[in-house]
């Protein structure tokens, strides 16, 4: 937006001052009404009745159809506040014509209905939402008042953001995939978010002109304006991406299969990222910047480890016990897993055994998994310039029982969708081609580098995840999918939680995917499906 805009905080600023039913809410509403509730009356207590939700909504509504933003507010318990934004309503959003129409009231909750106007310099569009209030009891006056949160005055807002209508402060874009097709948050919804990082970071770049738009800015959050209506319409910059719209397409509808759930494609010939998705309530890019457990997907980098170090082979040993003890900690595999003393590193792999990585754990150093993972595979130096924000994953170097628990994917290591696609994408190849959205040369990035794998380990890995995705706990997932395919899984206990997040990694032809599915249980029946799906779609 234009730097000329009057910009209105709103969120927990006054919320000490005013806060429950505050002493500076409730002397405003007694000047509205007269001085009722008075200290000769008995203040009421308990759930506002259905007659006091009608009659507080009914003036709340009333005064907020009036543009008396003062009013309004002192229906809320937290006045200071609500006035700010319901000024800002009018004069900041220019916002005016408001009619509210209540619904059924459940309970206390009563929905509503707003028809609006936007009017800014000589353009007029109109704006319907819906949103939805609660009537509490003031905790000091007792009187019934709504209790205030921004959402009330639309849905998108929250705690530290303002409404305003003004020129927008970045040209719109046009982002485009690989193959020219246009790609919308309309069409691919969970670009949204990520199309909104790129707009506020190319958008002068990609060449268009602002237009005026009606917009949240959340000035709590540090992020970029969500649009609402756009007044007039400026002229959209086109922004290449490496998505590929048919790869979106297939991720979109794969992540609607679990709530949580985030899946990132790549090209691991080129690094280029075919597709990013996410299925989260907060809106969080889990996919980019998520910082969990990757569970066993990890196994893929310490066997290679393992490998580099001379340690063992694909071939050579790897006993699965039926537990091993690490320093003073006891590991164990999934229930039900037989041992196999005699197992070589392929068998184990493919099976996920944890105890047969354990046992060789301590031909190595704390740091080893650490120089493994920044020098062979790029990870955890905080350099990748995907084009928006990103994590680059974290393994450190771990004294303790956390350098066994870390070469399993416990411990303190971190990791998210982008991280282990690209893992995959090293091992498949021996080559680390650092991932990214958006072309290098536009803002001139340097893309992260490491030396990658020597030919030997990453034929060995493939090979591994082959016998994986079609002898061991990777094969019903990836059951049906044609072509040159491997797959590790996986599953990270986390603190707290009853059921282990679910991972899955794997690879088609020239094509590497990951997912994760928060609470998601084992990695083949989560995320597996979820890989699967993408890989499909991406041959």
């Amino acid at each position: 937006m234009g730097r000329g805009v009057k910009v209105a905080v709103i969120g927990g600023v006054f919320a000490v001052m005013v806060g429950g039913a505050g002493y500076g809410a409730y002397n405003v509403v007694s000047a509205l009404d007269g001085g009722g509730g008075s200290s000769g009356s008995e203040a009421k207590s308990g759930p506002p009745d259905k007659d006091e939700v009608a009659e507080t909504s009914e003036k709340f509504f009333t005064a907020w159809e009036k543009g008396d933003a003062t009013t309004a507010a002192g229906y809320t318990n937290n006045a200071a506040v609500a006035t700010t934004l319901l000024t800002a309503y009018g004069e900041d959003a220019h916002i005016t014509g408001v009619e509210i129409t209540p619904g059924t009231a459940t309970g206390t909750s009563v929905p509503f209905t707003v028809k609006a106007k936007v009017a800014y310099e000589g353009t007029t569009k109109p704006l319907g939402y819906k949103s939805t209030l609660t009537v509490v009891r003031g905790e000091t006056s007792g009187r019934a008042l709504v209790d205030w949160a921004p959402s009330v005055v639309h849905p998108d807002l929250k705690d530290g953001d303002t409404l305003v209508t003004a020129e927008s402060a970045t040209p719109q874009i046009q982002a485009v995939g690989r193959d020219g097709a246009v790609l919308s948050k309309e069409k691919y919804p969970s670009l949204g978010p990520i199309l909104a990082k790129l707009r506020e970071k190319y958008g002068d770049q990609a060449g268009g002109t602002p237009g005026v738009e009606l917009a949240v800015r959340h000035t709590a959050a540090n992020a970029p304006d969500t649009p609402l209506l756009t007044l007039t319409e400026g002229e959209p910059g086109k922004l290449k991406t490496t998505l590929s719209a048919g790869v979106q397409a297939a991720a979109e509808k794969a992540v609607k299969r679990y709530g949580e759930s985030s899946v990132v494609a790549v090209k691991p010939s080129t690094g280029e990222v075919l597709a990013v998705a996410n299925n989260r309530q907060d809106g969080f890019n889990a996919a980019f910047q998520g910082r969990v457990a990757p569970g066993s997907t990890m196994k893929i980098i310490t066997a290679a480890m393992l490998i580099d170090n001379g340690v063992t082979s694909m071939n050579g040993p790897a006993p699965c016990t039926e537990s091993a003890v690490w320093q003073s900690q006891t590991f164990h595999n999934l229930t039900g897993m037989k041992p196999n003393e005699s197992a070589t590193l392929a068998n184990t792999f493919m099976r996920s055994c944890n105890t047969g990585f354990i046992k060789l754990i301590d031909e190595v150093t704390d740091s080893s998994l650490t120089q493994e993972a920044q020098e062979r595979f790029g990870l955890g130096q905080n350099n990748w310039q995907t084009g928006i924000v990103s994590f680059d994953g974290s393994v450190p170097a771990s004294p303790g029982p956390d350098r066994a628990a870390n070469a399993i994917g416990q411990g303190q290591v971190q990791m998210n969708p982008l991280n282990m696609a690209s893992v995959t994408a090293t091992a498949i190849t021996g080559d680390f081609h650092q991932p990214y959205l958006v072309p290098f040369d536009l803002d001139d990035r340097k893309p992260a580098t490491a030396k990658g794998l020597p030919k030997s380990t990453a034929s060995q890995l493939k090979q591994m995840m082959r016998l994986t995705a079609t002898q061991g706990t990777a094969v019903n997932a990836m059951s049906g999918v044609r072509g040159d395919i491997g797959a590790k899984t996986g599953s990270a206990e986390v603190d707290g939680n009853e059921v282990s997040d679910s991972w899955f990694t794997g690879f088609r032809d020239d094509v590497a995917a990951a997912a994760m599915v928060e609470g998601g249980g084992h990695g083949g029946d989560a995320a597996g499906p979820i890989v699967a799906d993408v890989l499909r779609a991406g041959g």
